[in-house]
């Protein structure tokens, strides 16, 4: 009865928001995400109620990017709605290139969102996307084989230590490896982890005359460290794994420790996904010289680009598919560890998620909590923890991204990988104008 009930009310709520003269066709570009998946499985029902439909374009991350940048930049029109991030939303919202989302309706209850993730897709006080999942990041480990080997994790893990417990819980004749991180270039790819590992080795991206600092000592110590421990307890092919894969490798049982975003803890604790749902713990982003920026801050939202001509029908859709109704559907019909986290506080206060989701309080208090304005040790005249929040980034990213992994594949030292960086950084900072 419950269920029916839920689907008669969000049926009821969707027909008396969309009382369109016709039916539409939208296009939504997304990522191939799990939780983007449970979207386009739940979809029906929004389709079901309202007459419209929806066709999907579902890519791989750094794809996604690719494609919804170059067509929004162009205002090409192809997608009606767009998957886009906290990096983006500010960017591209100032630049008139979206539609702006704070009139949704009172009952969206837009003071329900976690204000972190709704300031970070905000610019000059307009809400420029509606968070569908929000992030930040811990270290997932395996206690049973922490326990075997008679191990404990800290309260609060460093670098330095995560490098030990991978050596000691490193067997390739198992297929079991150490350190699974990211290694697939792209800003964000590789570079969501590196960001803030190298935030907690003390280094920044720019001081505060906007010249890059990728040869410094900092980021040197933390590119060495990350290629050594990488090539010595890390998977084999570790430049093509990017989140899902090595999302992939944990759930399967290879990976002893992985440093990744704090929703994808839904996917490891489902036992119909995980094979080590039982078998894991986390703990805290690693730290080193510093905590500031350790931890990364992002969210996943819905955008509604305005070079499209179907705007009420996309509005329906986001508001659907970010509402506290949405992530109770997905609760009761996928499961409540599946549930889209660190988008509103009612999903933190709902007993039944608390009780399936064991990392719900900290993941909450690393959101709310996330300072994207005091990113680093040293003062920066940025905001964004592992990205920089200017548009000259995504370009910037990518090409560090595909140095240090061209290190990480031993193709060049860690040393010229990042001279050429810092190179490429500087032309590209000197030819906007941020430096002379």
């Amino acid at each position: 009865m419950k269920m029916s009930r839920l689907a008669a009310a969000l049926t009821a709520a969707l027909l008396g928001a969309t009382a369109m003269a016709h039916a539409e066709t939208l296009t939504i570009a997304t990522v191939n995400n799990s939780d983007m998946i449970i979207m386009q499985k739940l979809a029906p029902k929004w389709e079901q109620a309202t007459g419209n439909k929806l066709n999907w374009v579902v890519l791989e991350e750094n794809v996604l990017r690719q494609r919804v940048t170059t067509d929004i930049a162009t205002k090409g029109g192809q997608f009606d709605i767009i998957t886009i991030g906290s990096y983006e939303a500010p960017i591209w919202g100032k630049q008139g290139w979206l539609d702006s989302l704070d009139d949704l309706g009172e009952d969206y209850d837009y003071a329900d969102m976690i204000k972190t993730v709704k300031d970070g897709l905000s610019a000059n006080g307009k809400l420029y996307a509606v968070p569908f999942y929000a992030e930040s990041s811990f270290t997932f480990y395996r206690k049973d084989l922490f326990d075997a080997a008679g191990i404990q994790m800290p309260e609060k893990p460093t670098y330095t230590q995560l490098a030990e417990f991978a050596a000691k819980l490193t067997d390739k004749s198992k297929e079991q490896y150490g350190f699974c991180q990211r290694g697939k270039p792209g800003w964000g790819e590789n570079m969501a982890f590196v960001g803030p590992m190298v935030n907690a080795f003390g280094g920044r991206w720019f001081d505060e005359k906007w010249q890059p600092q990728l040869t410094s000592e900092p980021w040197k110590k933390a590119i060495t460290y990350y290629v050594k421990t990488m090539q010595a307890y890390g998977p084999p092919g570790a430049t093509a794994n990017g989140h899902n894969e090595n999302r992939a490798l944990f759930a399967t049982g290879h990976c002893a420790l992985w440093v990744d975003a704090t929703s994808a803890a839904g996917y490891i604790y489902n036992p119909k996904e995980s094979k080590v749902a039982d078998k894991t713990a986390f703990a805290p982003a690693p730290v080193e010289v510093t905590s500031n920026g350790s931890g990364w801050f992002w969210a996943w939202a819905l955008g509604i680009p305005s070079s499209s001509k179907k705007v009420e029908a996309a509005k329906s859709f986001v508001k659907w598919a970010t509402s506290k109704d949405y992530v109770k559907l997905v609760g009761e019909t996928e499961g409540w560890v599946s549930a889209p986290p660190g988008t509103r506080k009612s999903t933190y206060d709902n007993p039944e998620y608390q009780k399936a989701a064991p990392f719900a309080k900290v993941v909450y208090e690393s959101i709310a909590n996330a300072d994207i304005t005091h990113p680093t040790k040293d003062p920066v005249p940025y905001v964004g923890i592992q990205y920089v929040a200017i548009p000259e980034f995504q370009g910037i990213g990518t090409t560090v991204g595909q140095q240090i992994a061209a290190a990480l594949a031993g193709q060049v030292t860690v040393d010229q990988a990042l001279e050429t960086a810092q190179r490429a950084t500087e032309r590209t900072m000197k030819q906007a104008g941020y430096i002379k």
